[in-house]
C-alpha cells in the first residue's frame, strides 16, 4: 500500500516553515538512541508552539505541561532537548502533516509493550496505520517502512514476520495537534562536527553524538559572549579555546544544606591563568564527572553581574545529590537555560461562583437543557436495503482496486464467502451518488454490518455522508446557559458554559461489550464557548450532535487506559476556563474553525440548521 506523504522534514539544528497559506499540522520529535524520531505528545506541541510564538530562540519547560517530562527543557535556538537531571542533550526537530492525517484529527496508534504498557507508533507509521484503517483494509505490511511486521485490524495486534510473536496494538483519540499556516521564523542551526574540523560519521549514533556536542559548545560560547563582550576569540571550533578572559573568574559551585545550587564565580586573581580543568569546552564538558568537577569546588562571592541560578530539586523532597546539582547547575547556567524548576502551575478550570440569578439563557438558541435515552434500533431497513438506497449498479466497472477489499473491481469482492446477503452477488459494483466513488456492493454492506447500522453511510475514500449520521453516546443530560465572565482571549463577551452529565449503566447492542456495565469518570463535565455569534453557532451545532449521540461514545480512555468507559469522540471541547497549559483551554484562535470542521466531518452543518 502507497505511504501517505509525511510533509516537509528539516534537520535537527533549525525550526522549519511550511510553504506561505498553507495549513499543516505541526509535530515536535526528538532523536532517539537508535535513530528515530520520537513524537512528543499533541499536549506537548501546543505548549511548544505558545512559547515559540513568544519566544522563537527561547526555551521551553516540558514540565509545565507534563509532570513525566519535569526533567527536561527544550532550547529553540539550537533545537536540543536538554535533561536537568543528567545533562543529556538530543536534537529535536519541527516537523509538518497533511491536516487530515492521524495528527490532525487527534488519532494515535499504540502498540502494548512487556511492561503492559502502550507505546505510540513514530508519526509516519502511525498516518500510514490510519490510513489503512480508514480505507478498511483487513491487513497492513509495514516492511515498506523497514519494518517486519504484519498489522491485522480484525484482532487488532501487530506480529513480527520472523518470530511470529504478536503484541496488542489499539487506535485511541488525543488532543489534535496544533495547526500552523504561513512562514514560521528560523532558529539558528548549528552545524554537525563543527567541533572537530573533521567528517563526520552520517551513522545515526554519531550524528546525535556530534551535534550534541557543536549545540553545546555553541551554547556555551554564545552565553559567554554575552556576559563578556569582545572577550571571545572568533574561531572555527570551539574545543580547547579559551572562553574565558583572563583575569576574570570561573564558574564554581556554591551549595548550602537544604538550599538551591548557585553558580558563582572562583576567586582567581588578576593576571592568573585559569586551569585547563575548569574551562567549559567541548573536551571539558565530556570528561568523566571527576575530572570535569576539577577545580570547581571552592567558595566565593557572587560578583555583580555573574547570574546566580537555583536548581531545585526535582521531585520536592531531600537536598539534591552533590554531584548530580554541580553537573546540572553548571550546564544550565553556562547554557543561559532556565533551572529554577519549581511545581508546574495549575490550569485553572472553573470560573469564579456564579450565583443563580446571573445564569441566563443563551440568546436565539431554545430552552436550556437536553436530554438523550437509549437508542431505539430502526427495524424497517435492512443493510441491503440501506446500501441500494444510496448507490447506483455499474454495470462496466473500471479496472481499479476496491478500497475496502482490495480487490479489482472486475472481479468478486473480497467478502465472497464472508457473507451471504440475499440478492446482492459478489460480483456486483456500486457507484455511491454524491461522491462518485465505486466499490463492491458486498463490501459495502460488510461496512454497514460493522458500523453503527443506523441507516446511513459514510464514503472509506472522502468520508461523505449518506443520510444521517448517528453515533452511540450513552443516555444523559447536556445543560447550556450564559456565564458573566469572560475567556481569555474574548474580554468583550460573556461565556456559554455547556454541562454534560452522563450516569454509568449497561452497555446496548450497539457498543462494544453488550451487557457489559460501563463507567462515566470525571462527570459533570463543563465546557466553554465565547458568547458571540460563532460561538452561538458552534453551540447550536453541538446540541444536533447531541441529539445524534456523536458527543461520547464508550472506548478506552487515553488518560487513564481504563476500557469500558465514556470517553469525547472526536469532536473537541474547551475544559480549561481561565488558561490553555494543556491546549483544552483560551486563548486559541482557531479553535472555533476547528470545531466546526469536526462537526461537519461528522455530518453536523449549518445545512442541519435550516432544516
Amino acid at each position: 500500500m502507497a505511504r501517505q506523504g509525511s510533509g516537509a522534514m528539516l534537520a535537527s539544528g533549525g525550526l522549519g516553515f511550511p510553504p506561505q497559506n498553507v495549513a499543516r499540522v505541526v509535530v515536535w520529535e526528538w532523536l532517539n538512541e537508535h535513530g528515530r524520531w520520537r513524537p512528543y505528545s499533541a499536549a506537548v506541541c501546543h505548549h511548544i508552539e505558545n512559547v515559540l510564538k513568544e519566544d522563537a530562540r527561547g526555551s521551553v519547560v516540558l514540565g509545565q505541561v507534563d509532570v513525566q517530562l519535569a526533567p527536561y527543557v527544550i532550547d529553540l535556538q539550537s533545537m536540543h532537548q536538554f535533561r536537568q537531571d543528567t545533562g543529556t542533550m538530543r536534537p529535536v526537530r519541527r516537523n509538518f502533516y497533511d491536516p487530515s492525517s492521524a495528527p490532525g484529527k487527534g488519532i494515535v496508534w499504540e502498540w502494548e509493550n512487556d511492561n503492559n504498557s502502550w507505546t505510540p507508533y513514530d508519526m509516519d507509521i502511525c498516518i500510514t496505520i490510519q490510513n489503512a484503517y480508514e480505507k478498511q483494509h483487513p491487513w497492513l505490511d509495514l516492511s515498506s517502512l523497514g519494518f517486519c511486521y504484519l498489522i491485522y485490524f480484525s484482532s487488532m495486534s501487530q506480529m513480527n514476520r520472523q518470530t511470529q510473536r504478536k503484541r496488542r496494538l489499539r487506535r485511541r483519540m488525543d488532543l489534535a495537534y496544533p495547526l500552523t499556516m504561513g512562514s514560521i521564523p528560523k532558529s539558528q542551526s548549528w552545524p554537525v562536527g563543527a567541533s572537530t574540523g573533521t567528517p563526520s560519521c552520517s551513522c545515526p549514533q554519531c550524528l546525535l553524538v556530534n551535534s550534541t556536542r557543536a549545540a553545546s559548545n555553541a551554547i556555551l560560547a554564545s552565553q559567554r559572549r554575552k556576559l563578556y563582550p569582545g572577550a571571545v576569540r572568533q574561531s572555527s571550533t570551539f574545543a580547547g579555546a579559551a572562553l574565558w578572559p583572563p583575569g576574570t573568574a570561573t564558574p564554581a559551585v556554591v551549595a548550602a544544606k537544604g538550599e538551591g545550587l548557585r553558580v558563582a564565580a572562583a576567586g582567581f586573581g588578576p593576571g592568573q591563568g585559569v586551569p585547563s580543568a575548569a574551562l567549559p569546552g567541548l573536551n571539558n564538558l565530556n570528561r568523566p564527572g571527576p575530572q570535569r568537577g576539577a577545580g570547581l569546588g571552592a567558595r566565593a562571592a557572587v560578583p555583580p553581574g555573574v547570574p546566580a541560578l537555583p536548581v531545585k530539586n526535582l521531585n520536592g523532597t531531600g537536598p539534591v545529590h552533590p554531584a548530580l546539582a554541580g553537573m546540572t547547575g553548571i550546564l544550565m547556567c553556562a547554557a543561559g537555560l532556565p533551572v529554577c524548576l519549581t511545581r508546574a502551575p495549575k490550569p485553572i478550570l472553573h470560573p469564579p461562583p456564579v450565583s443563580k440569578s446571573d445564569i441566563k439563557p443563551v440568546p436565539g438558541v431554545n430552552g436550556i437543557c437536553r436530554k438523550t435515552k437509549k437508542k431505539q434500533l430502526k427495524k424497517s431497513k435492512t443493510p441491503e436495503d440501506v446500501v441500494r438506497r444510496y448507490i447506483q449498479k455499474v454495470k462496466n466497472p473500471p479496472d481499479e482496486d476496491c478500497t475496502i477489499c482490495m480487490e479489482r473491481l472486475v472481479t468478486s469482492s473480497g467478502y465472497e464467502g464472508v457473507l451471504s446477503p440475499r440478492g446482492i452477488k459478489p460480483e456486483l459494483v456500486g457507484k455511491l451518488g454524491k461522491c462518485g466513488h465505486m466499490y463492491h456492493l458486498l463490501c459495502l454492506l460488510a461496512m454497514y454490518n460493522n458500523g453503527n447500522k443506523d441507516g446511513s453511510l459514510q464514503c472509506p475514500t472522502c468520508k461523505a455522508i449518506y443520510g444521517e449520521k448517528t453515533g452511540t453516546q450513552p443516555p444523559g443530560k447536556m445543560e447550556f446557559h450564559l456565564i458573566p465572565h469572560s475567556l481569555p482571549g474574548y474580554t468583550d463577551s460573556k461565556t456559554i458554559r455547556i454541562v454534560y452529565d452522563i450516569p454509568t449503566g449497561i452497555q446496548g447492542p450497539e457498543h462494544p461489550n453488550p451487557g457489559k456495565k460501563f463507567t462515566a469518570r470525571g462527570f459533570p463535565r463543563h465546557c466553554y464557548l465565547p458568547d458571540n455569534e460563532k460561538g452561538r453557532k458552534v453551540l447550536k451545532l453541538l446540541i444536533v450532535a447531541w441529539d445524534r449521540r456523536l458527543i461520547f461514545t464508550i472506548g478506552t480512555s487515553n488518560t487513564t487506559g481504563e476500557s469500558d468507559t465514556v470517553v469525547w469522540n472526536e469532536i473537541h471541547h474547551k475544559t480549561e476556563f481561565g488558561s490553555n497549559l494543556t491546549g483544552h483551554g483560551y486563548p486559541d484562535p482557531n479553535y472555533l474553525d476547528n470545531v466546526l470542521a469536526e462537526l461537519l466531518a461528522q455530518g453536523v452543518s449549518e445545512a442541519t440548521l435550516k432544516d
